[in-house]
């Protein structure tokens, strides 16, 4: 009995999944689809889709996290503000290099559960219970890598 190039492609997934992804992009070129091993290639795009916002949403929260700590924890200013500054300033450097329309998009309809995991964080850092209970930054404001709040 002959093993299928699905079958030999899902039990290859289990084995050595760098060489599944090979296989899979090889057939993918050749227009080979009814070969595939739709399962697992339809698994881990998801898991890359998953992956991706959850890069994006970690660097804004990042971002959302040190605007807040520069715009109102001013026990901390002083000794902070450049280290939080050039955090802010990495964070947007590798948010905007890997942002496209439809993870920018999930970022604005986002917006609003990121900032309350920032928040949990700053009131946790600082002790304080100070900060704007909603986000108090626009999305244009939070990639803008010119951007600062004033004080």
């Amino acid at each position: 009995m002959m093993i299928s190039t699905q079958e030999k492609l899902k039990k290859l997934y289990e084995i050595d999944d760098s060489l599944w992804l090979e296989k899979i992009i090889n057939l993918l070129k050749e227009n080979r689809l009814n070969e595939l091993d739709l399962d697992n290639l339809i698994e881990e795009l998801e898991s890359l889709g998953k992956r991706d916002k959850l890069a994006v949403s970690s660097l804004l929260e990042q971002i959302m996290r040190h605007l807040l700590l520069i715009e109102f924890w001013e026990n901390e200013y002083d000794r902070n503000y450049r280290h939080w500054k050039a955090e802010i300033t990495g964070f947007r450097n590798q948010l905007n290099k890997g942002l496209t329309t439809n993870l920018k998009n999930f970022l604005i309809h986002s917006l609003d559960e990121i900032y309350q995991d920032a928040l949990e964080y700053v009131e946790t850092k600082s002790n304080l219970n100070i900060f704007p209970l909603q986000c108090p930054y626009t999305i244009e404001q939070l990639l803008d890598k010119n951007w600062f709040p004033e004080r």
